[in-house]
């Protein structure tokens, strides 16, 4: 269901154009490894513009692809034509998934835990679609371990950032908020991203595997 607050027509213009330097720069390694092992039937949460669709191995029998923004939604559209596995574009809200209890046996949030109004309804509906033993695979911008991007992660955040960047936070602690959710972390890798450059708000990143138990 599309809301004044899941459109994003201007942002969500620029990062397409954004996003595909974005791939190049290492992003495309990452989402292979974010996906490296996935199997059954997925749900994939904010799905953006589907950069995520051609790095899904055959062992995934479907993906259904939820995205809110409508314009990222036309754009992911053409990549879940071309997708190795079949891909169903839904519109759709991360704290109201458009399917049944532990229905799904992976959930994929790249990039998209950033942004949700409310990280902990998020997370609480990703635990719900998923069966017992299922995985969240995330790969996400954190919360900074340094001080002084941590300090600058809290200014913008509070300023700027949200209101640029398509409701984005830089400095979530989405490792926390996963664990509160009840998932089980399994696999944990932080790095930064891109990995050349003046540091950015977002460049502390992770990537891992959580389970329901």
């Amino acid at each position: 269901m599309v809301t004044a607050r899941s459109r994003h027509p201007i942002f969500a213009r620029v990062y397409v154009r954004v996003s595909s330097a974005m791939e190049r720069q290492g992003g495309a390694d990452h989402r292979d490894r974010l996906l490296a092992g996935l199997s059954g039937h997925v749900i994939e949460v904010g799905a953006g513009n589907g950069l995520n669709f051609a790095h899904y191995r055959p062992e995934v029998t479907a993906v259904l692809a939820v995205e809110p923004e409508p314009y990222l939604r036309q754009a992911a559209r053409h990549g879940a034509a071309l997708s190795p596995v079949p891909v169903e574009m839904v519109d759709g809200t991360a704290d109201r998934l458009p399917a049944g209890d532990g229905t799904f046996d992976g959930v994929v949030a790249s990039l998209v835990l950033c942004s949700v109004p409310d990280q902990a309804s998020a997370l609480r509906e990703m635990r719900r679609v998923l069966r017992v033993g299922g995985e969240l695979r995330f790969f996400e911008h954190v919360r900074a371990s340094t001080p002084g991007l941590r300090r600058a992660q809290r200014v913008v955040d509070a300023t700027v950032w949200p209101h640029l960047f398509g409701g984005c936070h830089s400095g979530r602690d989405t490792i926390a908020a996963i664990e509160s959710s009840g998932f089980e972390i399994e696999r944990l890798d932080r790095f930064r991203f891109p990995d050349s450059g003046p540091p950015m708000p977002t460049s502390p990143h992770v990537l891992g595997i959580a389970v329901k138990r």
